[in-house]
């Protein structure tokens, strides 16, 4: 069980990083049985209350760099928009999975891509607020066009419970890359988070992800940043290869 709200140390030297804002959890429950043929080999669903969870998750990305250098020029903000679930290695390393990663801009999807592996598609994607109210959309380019539009009305109540940080305390991520399953560990300060409503959710996110029929139903879960929180920086260490157990 995650209980720690704080990341620890990262085992290396930061090599990207960038300013997290504006985020929004909305989570399912799910059988673990249907999340396990979908994660890296030498990983297994990470359960809570005997499930495990999916969630659409959008944000906006600024300040992106490889560091030590300074932010990456006229990439600016844009949004992101991701599907993952969660999973723990043989070492106990709890994670995201990310399912897709939805980016506007091609500079950092290329760079997550080259360092990690990770499963991004350029979209065309932005996010509006007033007041506590926030709508995310995106729009796939090419393909299936998959996309997604989300409302959430978020709430001033704080939110700290085993929940909350089971699905947002995650300190790096799995991923199959170049043939091994790796790890990558991030680090930044605690989540600040409210309670929020889902006002609207028309979504081909989920099901082109692997989970067919969740956005058909209400969120289990919905999380957010307070609104007007300037965000925070999170750092990603280079990725390692992981050693499964052999059963």
């Amino acid at each position: 069980m995650i209980t720690e709200r704080h990341a620890p140390d990262l085992p290396g030297r930061a090599v990207i990083a960038q300013r997290w804002n504006r985020a929004v959890f909305a989570h399912w429950r799910v059988d673990p049985a249907h999340v396990a043929p979908l994660l890296p080999p030498g990983t297994r669903p990470d359960v809570h209350d005997g499930s495990a969870w999916v969630g659409l998750v959008p944000f906006v990305l600024s300040e992106f760099r490889f560091l030590p250098l300074p932010p990456v020029p006229f990439v600016g903000s844009f949004t992101e928009i991701n599907v993952r679930t969660y999973a723990i290695d043989d070492d106990g390393r709890r994670g995201v999975v990310f399912r897709t990663l939805e980016a506007e801009h091609l500079a950092p999807v290329l760079a997550a891509h080259a360092l990690f592996g990770l499963p991004y598609r350029w979209a065309r994607a932005g996010v509006r607020t007033e007041g506590r109210r926030i709508e995310y959309r995106s729009r796939r380019h090419g393909g299936t066009r998959a996309g997604t539009r989300l409302r959430a009305t978020l709430g001033t109540e704080t939110v700290d419970t085993p929940l909350s940080r089971f699905l947002t305390a995650r300190w790096g991520f799995h991923e199959r890359h170049l043939g091994r399953t790796i790890w990558a560990a991030n680090s930044h300060e605690p989540w600040p988070l409210v309670a929020a409503d889902i006002d609207v959710l028309d979504d081909d996110l989920l099901a082109d992800a692997g989970f067919p029929g969740l956005a058909g139903r209400a969120p289990d879960s919905v999380l957010a940043m307070p609104a007007g929180h300037p965000g925070f920086i999170t750092r990603f260490s280079a990725a390692r290869g992981i050693h499964p157990s052999v059963r």
